[in-house]
């Protein structure tokens, strides 16, 4: 059966970090078009919460979110629409999305980004000394 429009969206501005997790955890998905990210953090705190999240096929955010969310073209508003309404609607693929978020936010850690950040300068480091020979 089709959900009505029973529910409410929140455009909530700035909020502190402490209030973030458990808004998202209350969330029923959590959606953001962007246009361009660098990295696309706010998709991911929601996936750490297990929240469902809708994101811009744009940018970095299909590399962060893979296929633990729904990615649309951010200038089609009836993709957005229908997106929305589908996740909505779809009680498995919402829980399916839910574990998934949370299995695939798990990849992205302080000491993985450290860790990849130390292999990035020692490739440099090294290919500088090949260079040089």
């Amino acid at each position: 059966m089709e959900k009505q429009a029973d529910f409410c969206v929140f455009f909530t501005g700035y909020l502190p970090d402490e209030d973030l997790a458990p808004i998202y955890s209350g969330a029923l998905m959590f959606v953001y078009p962007s246009l361009y990210e660098g990295f696309g953090l706010p998709p991911l705190e929601a996936m750490q919460c297990g929240t469902p999240v809708i994101v811009s096929n744009t940018s970095s955010l299909p590399e962060v979110v893979g296929d633990a969310g729904i990615l649309i073209d951010p200038t089609n508003k009836d993709g957005l629409h229908y997106a929305m309404w589908k996740l909505m609607n779809d009680e498995r693929s919402q829980k399916e999305l839910s574990q998934r978020s949370i299995a695939r936010a798990s990849q992205f850690t302080w000491e993985k980004s450290v860790d990849k950040t130390i292999e990035v300068y020692r490739t440099a480091v090294d290919s500088k000394k090949l260079s040089t020979l």
